[in-house]
């Protein structure tokens, strides 16, 4: 029996494959990377489903769409924890338990950018 995945688990799998490989992809080169158990369908669906959030962009490809991240890893990942923290009811608590999860070279680069951001 498949494990099945959640829509946020099989777009963040179809994400991380688009910035893996780092060109335009094909519904079916996706299926066949990142979801061949599943219904080729059910990839198109996600494709879909991201372009019309934003996540992707797409342009055609003979018959198909080939489709890439519309923004760096990053960024987009970046976006996300600033979403999570607006979300938050208690930024202060949300903030001091990321940081106390930093290593020492994680604070000290935070403290880099931080300083570089008020200049």
């Amino acid at each position: 029996m498949t494990k099945r995945r959640s829509t946020g688990q099989l777009e963040a799998a179809v994400l991380e494959y688009l910035w893996a490989v780092g060109e335009p992809s094909t519904p079916g080169e996706v299926h066949d990377s990142v979801a061949p158990d599943l219904a080729y369908t059910t990839v198109m669906t996600v494709l879909n489903r991201l372009h019309k959030k934003g996540s992707v962009e797409r342009e055609r490809r003979g018959r198909a769409f080939g489709y890439w991240p519309s923004e760096a890893e990053a960024k987009h990942r970046a976006h996300r924890m600033h979403d999570q923290l607006i979300a938050a009811g208690d930024r202060h608590a949300v903030l001091s338990s990321f940081v106390e999860t930093l290593t020492n070279t994680e604070a000290d680069e935070l403290r880099r950018l931080l300083d570089e951001a008020a200049q």
